[in-house]
C-alpha cells in the first residue's frame, strides 16, 4: 500500500522549518525530513508537526451601529461635522424633528461637499433649506439632489439658513438626515 505524497507547498514548508530547526534527530539530515515518502522522526518530526500551513481569511468589514458620520465643507474649508436627525439603519433607527445643525460659514453660490466617513454606498441624495430658528421643516426649499457619490451642492443666497441634506444608502442600509446652520455671506 503506497502513502500519498504531501502537496509540494508542504515539502517545501517542511524544508524552511527542518533548516531552521538544525533538523538534529535520527533522520540522515535534512533530506530525509524532505522526503515526502519517509516519515519524519525525532526532533525533525516534533518541528514539522507544530507547523500547520492555514489560511488566514479576510477580515469581515467593519459594521456601523448606526449610519456613518457626515461632514459639509466649502472648497478649501475646513470641514463641519453635521448632526444626525432621522435615520433607519439595519433593524433600527431613530426619528427626530429638524434639527439646527452644526455651524459653518460659507459664501453665497459656494459649492459644498459632503463627505461619509467609510465607504458607505450612497444610491441618492436631496437637500432643502429652511429659515435659521424654524422648529420644522414646513415651508422648506429644495436646494439639490442627486443620485450616486459625490453629494455636491451650491450653497442658497444670504441669510442664515438651516440646512438638511437626507442620503439614502444602497445595499438597502437605510437613509439618513443630517443638518447644519449655514451662515451665507
Amino acid at each position: 500500500m503506497s502513502r500519498p505524497m504531501a502537496p509540494a507547498w508542504l515539502s517545501i514548508a517542511v524544508v524552511l522549518v527542518a533548516g531552521a530547526a538544525g533538523c538534529g534527530g535520527t533522520g540522515s539530515g535534512p533530506a530525509a525530513a524532505v522526503s515526502p515518502s519517509v516519515p519524519a522522526s525525532g526532533a525533525a518530526a516534533a518541528a514539522t508537526a507544530t507547523v500547520v500551513p492555514t489560511m488566514t481569511p479576510e477580515p469581515p468589514a467593519p459594521s456601523l451601529a448606526e449610519p456613518p458620520a457626515a461632514t459639509l465643507a466649502a472648497e478649501g474649508g475646513d470641514p463641519v461635522a453635521g448632526s444626525i436627525g432621522s435615520f433607519t439603519w439595519g433593524d433600527g433607527g431613530s426619528d427626530s424633528p429638524w434639527l439646527p445643525g452644526a455651524q459653518i460659514t460659507v459664501g453665497a453660490g459656494e459649492p459644498l461637499t459632503l463627505t461619509l466617513a467609510g465607504d458607505v454606498p450612497v444610491t441618492d441624495w436631496a437637500v432643502k433649506r429652511v429659515p435659521a430658528g424654524t422648529a420644522d421643516g414646513a415651508g422648506s426649499v429644495a436646494v439639490g439632489a442627486g443620485s450616486a457619490a459625490p453629494i455636491t451642492f451650491m450653497a442658497p443666497g444670504p441669510g442664515a439658513w438651516s440646512v438638511q441634506v437626507v442620503v439614502t444608502f444602497g445595499e438597502d442600509l437605510g437613509s439618513a438626515a443630517y443638518y447644519w446652520e449655514l451662515n451665507v455671506t
